[in-house]
């Protein structure tokens, strides 16, 4: 009798598990590039992206390329990349407003790409 409720709880356990594991969002981890100069650059960049969503967040200064770490279900690369727009940054997709850009600090005001404006 203690081994047929032993293996009766063990399928349990399995199949639980199982159920569980198909329904749990999976992180994707994606990198892109963020136009900026400096560590103030890096801080807002990355705080936006977090803003957005991502789990996780690094800019590379000398790159410019920004790693991030989301579960879909919560966000996007395209919601990311707005944010980071938004607070005055262009990326691989999205240049930033103009009122956005001339908002940064002197520092952190880059050499601009060429592109589509928001």
């Amino acid at each position: 009798m203690k081994i047929k409720s032993f293996v009766a709880t063990m399928v349990a356990l399995i199949f639980t598990i199982a159920c569980f594991a198909q329904t749990t969002p999976s992180s994707k981890t994606e990198t892109f590039k963020v136009w900026g100069n400096c560590g103030m650059c890096k801080s807002t960049i990355e705080k936006a992206a977090k803003d957005a969503g991502a789990s996780a967040a690094i800019w590379n200064k000398a790159t410019k390329m920004l790693k991030i770490t989301y579960t879909e279900v919560v966000t996007s690369n395209a919601k990311i990349q707005e944010k980071i727009a938004a607070a005055g940054y262009d990326t691989k997709d999205l240049t930033a407003p103009d009122a956005a850009y001339k908002e940064l600090p002197e520092c952190c005001q880059y050499e601009r790409k060429a592109g589509k404006k928001n």
